[in-house]
């Protein structure tokens, strides 16, 4: 690969991905760009660069979609190489070729190796041929005509995916032979509507199963490092919510074949930069099946970064200068970290949509965490984008201690004026099914439907109430009157907090 310096980077994206890479680029002295629509004129992302251009009105396709604004951007500005981020275009081959074609370094992959893994189907040829194991489902697309006898051969219950899709978009699960030809028809239509694509094939479906992927880099030349799998495992409607590193079920031995399946992969592709290989983990049978490859950085990558050390933002760009990966060692891993995302929804009103102004910000600081986000006071939720606001990140040495300290990290989260998903996060670290490592794909779905809690009994918010009133009346005592022991109610409630016990009026 011809090397040669980057010196300006412009981040093809917003938010909280769009700050991360500037801080990256930061350290190594180079220049920044930002762009942003109308809806983030006061986006804290724009502000973090060196520099910032306009590039459209607030809907997507009319701004961060818009490829050729943001090469133009680019050459405005004298940026010599363009990091996609994730989402919008990150994904798009086309926009991939066009940035090369204008002589400016794309960080990411070639835009043959996007579309060949932007292709589900050929992306499943591909890796199978390759000697990655693949989920046994339909040699290509499906036609409507074909649907009865491949669904036969293959057995229920399956899934209908979608060819061009991916990010848990287009995929139905059928469980017997009469839903074939309805979720066929709505399949089809969400695929042609989301990707421009209504292709759609079979696939057996694995379950209960495990998600579980696999952080490569690849220089281009066939080289290859494996920097471990993330649990990624607890989801809702295919959209991963918690992930971690180490997974807490898979062995040696079966890490061992994810990285040589995930190697070979790189090698068939001659894989250029950051990927991750998503695998279907079946745990009783200690068996994996490849999903997809994402051709990007991905969501989750901080947890990676703080088990191995290793920027990987400095290594998209180490190997868009031309680094080569022959030779060099694995990185050695330590501990364990997990990350929760934070959404601007409402977790207790079916995942609302929460939007307005940040009122009150607090993003506490902490020895083994992290918060990686795109906020500030006053700043305004709008509609227009991936409501996805922040992720809480932490590490230790065990597991257990990962699990403790980003509990800690979410509990001192304060986001006020629009609902999140942090009371959630903590819900969840507090369960006994993931503070025992005893979870699918399908488990947050089913906890979260859970029946909800019992009546309030006749009388106790009566009950509530006195005791809220004479807590007030202690407060309002002279300096000198009694205070009952132990300092209050809330006194005392404070420092039980995290015992497990509660505090009695």
């Amino acid at each position: 690969m011809k090397k040669r310096k980057i010196t300006k980077v412009l981040v093809a994206n917003r938010g909280e991905i769009a700050v991360r890479v500037f801080h990256t680029c930061r350290e190594h002295g180079i220049a920044t760009v930002a762009v942003y629509s109308d809806a983030d004129v006061a986006s804290p992302h724009r502000y973090a660069a060196d520099q910032a251009v306009r590039i459209g009105p607030p809907p997507a396709a009319e701004s961060y979609l818009r490829a050729s604004a943001i090469i133009d951007a680019a050459r405005r500005t004298g940026a010599d190489a363009i990091h996609p981020g994730y989402g919008f275009l990150s994904e798009n081959s086309a926009f991939s070729g066009e940035v090369e074609a204008a002589g400016i370094t794309f960080l990411g992959p070639t835009a043959a190796q996007i579309a060949a893994m932007g292709d589900k189907v050929e992306a499943r040829t591909r890796m199978a041929a390759a000697g990655v194991p693949v989920i046994p489902g339909s040699e290509g697309p499906v036609e409507e005509k074909d649907l009865a006898r491949e669904a036969k051969r293959i057995g229920f219950p399956l899934l209908l995916k979608a060819a061009g899709g991916g990010g848990g978009k287009g995929i139905r699960r059928v469980d017997a032979a009469d839903e074939l030809a309805a979720a066929y028809r709505r399949t089809t239509s969400e695929a042609g509507a989301a990707f421009g694509d209504r292709r759609v094939y079979l696939e057996r479906f694995v379950h209960p199963a495990r998600h579980v992927e696999v952080q490569v880099l690849g220089d281009g030349e066939g080289n290859g490092l494996f920097l471990g799998e993330r649990e990624c495992s607890l989801q809702r409607h295919h959209q991963k919510l918690v992930e971690e590193t180490p997974s807490p079920v898979v062995t040696s031995a079966v890490r061992t074949q994810m990285r040589d399946a995930a190697l070979a992969g790189v090698r068939a592709l001659s894989y250029r930069g950051a990927g991750t290989f998503e695998f279907l983990y079946d745990e009783t049978r200690e068996e994996f099946y490849f999903l997809e490859m994402n051709t990007r950085l991905q969501v989750e990558h901080p947890v990676t970064e703080l088990v191995t050390g290793l920027d990987l933002v400095a290594e998209q760009i180490a190997i868009g200068e031309g680094k080569s990966l022959e030779g060099l060692k694995e990185p050695k891993r330590r501990g364990h970290a997990v990350e929760f995302r934070i959404y601007a929804e409402d977790p207790y009103r079916g995942f609302r949509p929460s939007t307005g102004l940040v009122r009150a910000l607090r993003l506490p600081h902490a020895p083994f965490g992290r918060i990686d986000a795109c906020l500030r006071e006053g700043m305004e939720v709008t509609p227009w984008y991936d409501p996805m606001l922040a992720k809480a990140i932490a590490w230790g040495r065990t597991r257990a201690e990962a699990i403790a300290r980003l509990t800690t990290l979410l509990r001192r989260i304060r986001i006020g004026g629009i609902h999140t998903t942090v009371p959630l996060g903590i819900e969840i670290c507090r369960s006994d099914f993931f503070r025992a490592g005893e979870f699918h794909t399908g488990t947050l779905e089913a906890w979260l439907d859970r029946p909800a809690l019992p009546a309030v009994p006749p009388g106790a918010l009566e009950q509530l109430a006195g005791i809220v009133a004479r807590a007030q009346l202690a407060r309002r005592r002279p300096v000198g009157s009694e205070v009952p022991e132990g300092g209050g109610l809330w006194g005392r409630a404070g420092r039980l907090e995290g015992t497990g016990r509660k505090a009695r009026p």
